[in-house]
């Protein structure tokens, strides 16, 4: 029989106020879920934008969506993994039942709770409990906590060696950043390419267009002290757009003649997104969304820009299909194929984690993981 497991986590009672380490209650994992120790997690510029208010969400919630762990104990039903398997859940599920699923291309599975997060289990109801009161869940995953319950379909099962405090921004970060350019972009050898914002997807972008001979990555960012990391990762060129006497999208037209082949918006609002479809060019420019905008936000452009032959693409996880992709980046970077470490620049202690938040709404990191104790040995 299987215990409800008290332990701690960082409860966000409300938005617009610091995180509250407190004791919660796990329940056990129903049929077609599992319970995770979480060892290690990484910090999403959409976890703060929830914080600040920008993304709607039920309250009160324990975030994290990037994390990594060991399997504590399984439901009913569940196949894929057993305890002791090494794991990282993922924000956006694979049924492999649905007609996403079973489209050859696309990722985005029915059974998301991206979208429209209710904050509760597939039953309507919640594992955590805190002072008697129910806590909401984050997208299924929620792994600002010592131990979470995710649903299988929700779960990579990753290489025993993997070392959790690198490969656990491997659940969102990368693949999101990776896929943007790799699969929805298909960024060509010699393009130039423009990134809207320079935090940790849009590094991922920069890196990946890099790999892809992107001749020239245009850089865009309010905030200079992101520009040295950016360059070390591949940028050639940093626009920040509050300097500049004319809007951004018409500079990059004039340093790059015609506009940019790619453009890629990480940032998450509907100016930056306008910005990014004008910087590119006519008859063949390809616009990337990839940051959430705020909740309600409406997007609004010129639809002269699309009858040139200029292109808007959005994605959620790179367009990966989790389950069956995620396991393989990890033996990717086991195997040295890319190399991810630059973009983690801090590591903190969980207690700290509203430093880390400091940090990242500061732009003073590109990736902090925090780190819940424990060891990889086991649950």
């Amino acid at each position: 029989m299987l215990r409800i497991i008290t332990c701690w986590a960082a409860i966000a009672w409300t938005a617009n106020a610091p995180l509250s380490i407190e004791e919660v209650e796990v329940d056990p994992p129903k049929a077609g879920e599992v319970r995770i120790k979480i060892l290690s997690s990484g910090l999403c510029g959409t976890d703060l934008h929830i914080l600040e208010g920008r993304n709607k969400v039920p309250f009160p919630v324990i975030l994290g969506h990037e994390g990594a762990g060991i399997v504590e104990s399984i439901g009913e039903d569940v196949t894929s993994v057993k305890p002791g398997d090494k794991v990282l859940p993922l924000p956006l599920p694979q049924c492999r039942e649905c007609s996403s699923c079973l489209n050859p291309t696309g990722n985005f599975c029915l059974e998301e709770n991206i979208l429209t997060p209710t904050g509760l289990m597939s039953d309507g109801t919640s594992r955590f409990t805190c002072k008697g009161k129910r806590i909401y869940h984050l997208f299924g995953t929620s792994t600002f906590t010592e131990y979470t319950v995710v649903r299988e379909i929700a779960l990579a099962k990753v290489d025993a060696s993997a070392p959790v405090d690198q490969v656990c921004i491997l659940s969102c970060e990368v693949p999101t950043g990776f896929g943007a350019v790799f699969n929805t972009a298909k960024v060509s050898p010699g393009s130039t390419c423009v990134v809207f914002g320079l935090g940790g997807i849009g590094s991922a972008i920069v890196l990946a267009c890099k790999a892809s001979g992107a001749s020239r990555i245009i850089g865009v960012d309010i905030n200079e002290e992101k520009f040295p990391r950016a360059e070390a990762l591949g940028v050639t060129d940093c626009l920040n757009p509050q300097r500049l006497e004319k809007p951004v999208q018409q500079v990059v037209v004039e340093m790059t003649g015609l506009g940019v082949d790619f453009a890629f918006e990480a940032v998450g609002l509907t100016d930056t997104m306008v910005a990014a479809l004008e910087s590119c060019r006519v008859s063949s420019g390809v616009c990337v969304v990839v940051g959430v905008a705020p909740t309600h936000s409406q997007l609004s452009f010129d639809p002269a820009l699309l009858l040139p032959g200029r292109t808007v693409k959005g994605g959620t996880m790179g367009e990966f299909k989790t389950r069956d992709f995620i396991p393989q980046l990890v033996t990717d970077y086991l195997q040295k194929k890319f190399n991810i470490d630059p973009l983690i620049t801090h590591k903190m202690p969980f207690e700290k984690i509203n430093q880390a938040f400091e940090l990242l709404q500061n732009g003073n990191c590109i990736r902090c993981v925090v780190k819940l104790g424990g060891d990889e040995s086991g649950p």
